[in-house]
């Protein structure tokens, strides 16, 4: 044991995106429970990499006692690792990016059986990646996630031909969502943006969420802010206007 710089990791603010885990090359940090965990001290060169890439600042350096690090035992650790990932794993399907196509219509005598419209999968932002190819060139719905439950046309209406990412601005994590949303604003020229949300005071913040992405993002984006009430019924749209010169076109 020796007194050394060693990562420390918040598990209260962790959400398990794993973002910390790839960027670690040591291999010392692993998802588990759905939460970031360091395996072992001795794989942690304290250099603090994996810092950088968390988005929810879980991620800190601290000087305590611990286990010196090991490099021939963490270039044991790798070569497993590496041999263990060549070998067939199961991945999450609710993480796997799927273009669904286009739906077929509903079967013949199934009464009252309406086809989705859903393009894609995941639909979550905090799932998504924004490199998925369903986002190329598309346009985008970033819809507050009780919106599809209000309204009863909300596929044949909005969905149809669309990305969406989905989400809650009351429960979920604000900062996170804007972070995710500015990776994708970044990472694809959008043909569109719409903001759907309920009617609900706290259910706006997620037309602010992508106020300020566009903001971080650089591009110049108007969008469609669509209010439902709660009968479902479309109550408001208004186009909110990028108010900049010279964004990234």
């Amino acid at each position: 044991m020796a007194m050394r710089n060693i990562i420390k990791i918040d598990q209260a603010k962790c959400n398990g995106c794993g973002l910390c885990a790839n960027a670690c090359a040591e291999g010392a940090i692993k998802i588990i429970n759905g939460k970031a965990k360091l395996i072992s001290e001795i794989y942690c060169d304290g250099l603090g990499a994996c810092i950088g890439t968390c988005p929810q600042n879980a991620i800190t350096i601290e000087q305590r006692q611990a286990a010196e690090f090991d490099e021939a035992a963490t270039k044991a650790h790798l070569a497993k690792e590496k041999e263990a990932m060549s070998a067939p794993a199961f991945v999450c399907p609710a993480m796997v990016a799927r273009d669904l196509g286009k739906r077929s219509s509903a079967p013949d005598g199934i009464a009252g059986n309406i086809s989705s419209q859903l393009g894609q999968w995941p639909v979550q932002l905090a799932l998504v990646s924004p490199q998925a190819p369903y986002f190329a060139d598309a346009v985008l719905l970033l819809v507050a996630d009780c919106v599809p439950f209000a309204m009863g046309d909300f596929h044949n209406r909005f969905l149809k031909g669309r990305s969406i990412a989905v989400g809650c601005p009351k429960l979920d994590d604000k900062d996170f969502f804007i972070e995710k949303l500015t990776a994708i604003l970044k990472a694809n020229k959008l043909n569109g943006l719409t903001v759907i949300h309920m009617e609900v005071p706290c259910c706006r913040g997620l037309t602010c969420i992508a106020r300020e992405a566009i903001n971080r993002s650089g591009r110049q984006i108007d969008f469609d802010d669509v209010t439902v009430d709660l009968h479902g019924n479309v109550s408001a749209v208004e186009t909110v206007a990028d108010q900049r010169q010279g964004g990234v076109l």
